[in-house]
């Protein structure tokens, strides 16, 4: 496990990167053909947004 320490402001940031990547990802998911690209996709969401929702907590 990654303990990352971050002041008020860097992780509003990141929070706001996140939703923001989170947010085209969720489009080029319902865009995509491939299913094996979309479940690629998908997975990548899933740590994006158990990240996000880590950063909510502390």
């Amino acid at each position: 496990m990654i303990h990352l320490e971050l002041n008020d402001k860097e992780k509003e940031i990141l929070t706001e990167t996140l939703e923001s990547y989170l947010s085209n990802l969720r489009y080029e998911i319902a865009d995509t053909d491939s299913y094996d690209f979309r479940q690629q996709l998908k997975a990548k969401k899933a740590v994006l947004m158990k990240i996000t929702a880590a950063l909510e907590i502390e």
